[in-house]
């Protein structure tokens, strides 16, 4: 166990963190954080009421107008010092990680590695904040677009990545002058808190960066409701990024919203069969099958769908499961309701008509008595309007549907409310060039599996969000702009 309060207990009973200071025990309800490969319980967190997400925001206000007033580089250097903490509390972060999500330890390093990148491309940014002077109609005038900071941001984050999500919104904003509310996620949240002690210990200013513990529904709400609140960006499910454009409706709040997905994974006659599998198999088990990006739904041409399914089941089959510290290929999904949401849908795939490849499911015996397991499990449909193929998995659970055409793939990938992220696997140029126009989500993957880059742009079309994150794009979101008519005649 690597969690410690002070009193050498190995569970950990945090408090939040608002103004600079940790906030002493006020007699709050408290709720468990659970260890998703035992069920043991690793540490408790306070149950925020309404009143804490007010006095958080309020935090954040009076910080706000001196943190923008610092020179960026200033800024970006305490953000690069919170880079630095975080690189020499690298495994200590790596080991929260899997305590709280689940995720083998190989995968949590390289979620604290992702931590390390999105800080240090934010803070590198620090002197690349610009404006434009555009030539005006009058004499003796000039017309400048100026950029500014939001205010104060609220950021609200997933379970499957707690640590690099946080970051990937926190650093940005941060650089760009607002200052920060952070609702740390009730089934993951040591990892912001584990987060905000670093940025404590780098000597941030009291209130540019808070985080908060309890429901999304009550503090949460609050957060994106309040008038003390400019900006917010959420990571998280299309059902919660729904309710959270109609709170932040009466406010017309300005949201980033990075919600769910339904990748089409797209192999056609050509390809590179022994790359697209290894790509299918990375895409879809990664983190338990719990990513956003992730492979769900495999569209096979006709011609070598045999050859990769049986290369891709055979692949399926030989992945490791097990304790997540011992560093297996997967890991335990995050929670027991997860683990039902996705047999029931299964389920119904079958009562739809799907076939059964590969029959995983929960897990049960020895070290799976405890803990929520489920093993890959692949099943080939006749119909796109299989529930399998239309509704978000978001575990190790893959629909194949063979396809007879380019075009047909096309047409049914495109037959979906998501636009998050989408594969195709084709030596074929003409494709390759005809697809970003033809397909409609905000990120594609041409033969390779998922992982975008920081200096990319992680977007999503249609029911996937509003907004976007990382790179030039992403930053310059988390700013304003104002025109000025500056006439001098």
């Amino acid at each position: 166990m690597d969690l410690r309060d002070r009193s050498g207990s190995n569970i950990v009973h945090e408090s939040m963190y608002v103004d600079g200071a940790w906030l002493d025990d006020r007699g709050r309800q408290r709720i468990e954080v659970l260890n998703p490969a035992n069920e043991q319980v690793i540490g408790t967190i306070e149950e925020g009421t309404p009143d804490d997400a007010v006095m958080a925001l309020e935090a954040a206000r009076r910080a706000q107008p001196g943190w923008a007033a610092l020179p960026a580089p200033t800024r970006g250097a305490l953000v690069s010092r919170l880079a630095d903490a975080v690189v020499a509390n690298a495994e200590h972060l790596a080991r929260v990680v899997t305590l709280e999500q689940g995720k083998p330890i190989g995968q949590a390093r390289g979620e604290i590695g992702a931590v390390v990148a999105f800080l240090r491309y934010a803070a590198e940014n620090a002197r690349r904040i610009e404006g434009d002077i555009i030539a005006s109609d009058n004499p003796n005038e000039e017309i400048q677009i100026r950029r500014h900071p939001h205010g104060v941001v609220v950021g609200l984050t997933a379970w499957n990545y707690p640590a690099a999500l946080a970051a990937r919104k926190l650093g940005p904003a941060l650089v760009t002058g607002n200052t920060f509310v952070l609702l740390a996620h009730e089934i993951t949240p040591l990892s912001g808190l584990e987060l905000a002690r670093l940025a404590h210990e780098a000597g941030f200013p009291p209130g540019v960066f808070n985080v908060v513990t309890g429901r999304g529904l009550v503090v949460g709400k609050t957060l994106v409701e309040s008038p003390l609140s400019d900006l917010v960006t959420m990571t998280g499910s299309t059902r919660a990024g729904k309710q959270i454009y109609g709170s932040g409706a009466a406010g017309l709040k300005v949201l980033r919203l990075e919600l769910g997905g339904k990748a089409p994974f797209i192999v056609m006659e050509d390809a590179d069969i022994n790359t697209a599998v290894g790509a299918a198999v990375a895409a879809r088990y990664t983190n338990c099958g719990q990513i956003c990006t992730c492979n769900e739904r495999m569209y096979l041409h006709s011609d070598i769908a045999d050859e990769f399914l049986e290369k891709f089941i055979k692949a399926s089959k030989a992945l490791t499961i097990g304790d997540p510290m011992e560093d297996p290929d997967m890991g335990p999904k995050v929670s027991g309701i997860e683990v039902d949401k996705i047999k029931q849908m299964v389920d119904r795939g079958v009562a739809a008509g799907a076939k059964v490849l590969l029959e995983g499911g929960p897990m049960s015996g020895g070290i799976y008595d405890k803990g929520h397991w489920y093993a890959p499990t692949v099943l080939e449909v006749t119909e796109n309007s299989s529930p399998l193929i239309q509704e978000e998995v978001f575990g190790p659970v893959v629909p194949a549907l063979r396809v007879d055409s380019f075009e047909q793939a096309i047409a049914h990938a495109n037959d979906t409310e998501y636009g998050l992220s989408a594969y195709l696997f084709t030596q074929n140029m003409k494709r390759l060039l005809e697809l970003p126009s033809a397909l409609k989500f905000g990120e594609i993957y041409f033969n390779r599996s998922n992982g975008e880059a920081i200096q990319g742009f992680h977007t999503g079309w249609g029911h996937s969000g509003l907004g976007g994150e990382d790179g030039k794009y992403g930053f310059d979101g988390y700013l304003r702009k104002q025109t000025l008519y500056v006439n001098w005649g």
